[in-house]
């Protein structure tokens, strides 16, 4: 059943239509503080009953936690849903990353894995979450495609890919959505990433659009989040990166409030402005959010505004990689 007023758009040439937005489930189990798991199933059932359908989640979101927490949802309500979830990510018993593993075994283990956790019987979109630079990707991929063949699966994606690496993957097999950081604060995937994917028939699945939470300006300091509260490790919110990035978010406000809306709902939309391949999945475990976040889908930008927002980008360089140093080899590989 899909809500008769919210905009829809294709994952690609070979993809499953879905909600204009998704939603990015995986603050509801980690990293961005305490979460309440009755308050995140209320949030999720809230998305379908607005019409947003797309549900993104991982393997490695708590855990697991993260897909368990979906299958009481999936145990009613599995027809309304499009389903993303991802593999790559092994981690230790104290939530370590220990590796990225793309072995063709391991790519069935782990869908078998997430087949159980979220008590379905085949994932709409499955992604490798991230490359694995000791497996060539025509390897990954051709396990992923026998997962397609055997049923388990219905749509491939990846997360984090190079443009070549895309290329080299579509070869093996269609290619629905590569998913990717993609905001206004973070736009290199408009140099080679986004040209490839529209190239192909891909569509881009932007994940943090609202550049994890700053540019909602409701983030004025580190000291603001959680203790364990991962952004604090990352660079564009510490010190002076911060300090100088909050003149992008009190400008995108300035914007905002001229027409009434939230920074939040403008940066959705100018992203989803970018073009009809494109499918953000901002996160929340707020239902005012949700449906703060759900009104952007509807608001039109037109060409003297995003002219304006296009100004207002070019003019605050942002300060600070993406993540943390040791991390960034791992991204856009």
């Amino acid at each position: 059943m899909t809500h008769p007023h919210f905009p829809r758009r294709r994952l690609g040439a070979t993809g499953p239509e879905v909600s204009a937005l998704g939603l990015g489930c995986m603050g509801m189990s980690e990293f961005y503080g305490p979460a309440d798991d009755a308050q995140s199933q209320a949030v999720l059932h809230h998305a379908l009953d607005v019409g947003i359908d797309f549900l993104d989640t991982a393997d490695m979101y708590g855990s697991g936690a993260n897909e368990r927490l979906l299958a009481d949802l999936l145990r009613q309500r599995r027809d309304e849903v499009v389903l993303a979830t991802k593999f790559g990510h092994v981690r230790a018993p104290d939530g370590a990353v220990t590796r990225i593993d793309g072995s063709p075994a391991y790519v069935r283990q782990a869908c078998d894995a997430s087949l159980t956790r979220l008590g379905v019987d085949y994932i709409d979109l499955y992604y490798q979450h991230r490359v694995d630079k000791t497996v060539p990707i025509e390897e990954t991929v051709g396990a992923m495609a026998a997962l397609v063949q055997a049923g388990k699966v219905r749509h491939l994606g990846l997360s984090e890919a190079s443009a070549a690496t895309i290329r080299r993957a579509h070869a093996v097999h269609p290619i629905a959505a590569v998913q990717t950081e993609y905001s206004m604060w973070s736009r290199d995937v408009e140099a080679e990433i986004l040209p490839t994917c529209r190239e192909l028939g891909i569509a881009l699945v932007p994940y943090s659009p609202l550049g994890r939470g700053f540019l909602t300006g409701a983030i004025r300091s580190a000291e603001q989040l959680a203790p364990d509260d991962r952004r604090r490790i990352h660079p564009r919110f510490q010190g002076g990166n911060l300090d100088h990035n909050l003149a992008l978010a009190d400008s995108l406000k300035g914007f905002a409030d001229e027409w009434s809306y939230t920074p939040a709902q403008i940066a959705l939309a100018w992203l989803l402005h970018q073009g009809p391949d494109i499918v953000p999945i901002p996160g929340t475990r707020s239902i005012a959010r949700l449906d703060e976040n759900a009104q952007a889908a509807l608001i039109q930008l037109d060409g003297g505004r995003l002219d304006r927002l296009q100004a207002l980008l070019t003019a605050h360089a942002i300060a600070g990689t993406r993540y943390p140093e040791g991390q960034m080899g791992s991204v856009n590989v």
